[in-house]
């Protein structure tokens, strides 16, 4: 006996049960499982306004999660929650809110952790890791590294 086919509204708020999800994400993965574009649409409006689906919610949650484990700049948890197709707005307001505005001490204490020898190397790890210009420079110069 086949069970019968979730609605996209219900299969949506069964994904949301195991983990926040961002609003493309839940709607990619309604498109894979063939709801039609009309009927993920109708979902998604419907879980935004019970505010089940919260982009600027899950994007606190996932930068919270990032800074948790230490090790990463503005510039790839902006680039990360781009990717996750987070409006730019909401992604400079929850940066904004979540990260100090100088990221010298967190680029400090990624360079403490990579323990590389190489200036080169640490530069490229920080630069990857979304530290800024200033602070890759600034913890080089500290360490003792010829910046030339």
């Amino acid at each position: 006996m086949a069970r019968e086919r979730l609605s996209a509204y219900d299969q949506a708020v069964k994904l949301l049960a195991r983990r926040t999800h961002f609003r493309r994400e839940i709607a990619d993965k309604l498109a894979q499982r063939s709801y039609p574009r009309a009927e993920i649409d109708e979902a998604l409006a419907r879980l935004a306004a019970r505010r089940y689906l919260d982009d600027a919610e899950a994007a606190r949650q996932f930068v919270a999660g990032r800074l948790a484990r230490g090790g990463y700049g503005r510039a790839r948890l902006a680039a990360e929650l781009a990717a996750r197709g987070v409006e730019r707005e909401v992604v400079g307001a929850v940066l904004d809110d979540l990260l100090p505005e100088d990221d010298l001490e967190a680029a400090r204490d990624e360079a403490r952790r990579a323990r590389a020898k190489d200036p080169a190397a640490l530069a490229r790890r920080l630069e990857r890791r979304g530290f800024s210009a200033r602070a890759i420079a600034a913890v080089l110069r500290e360490r003792g590294d010829d910046l030339d």
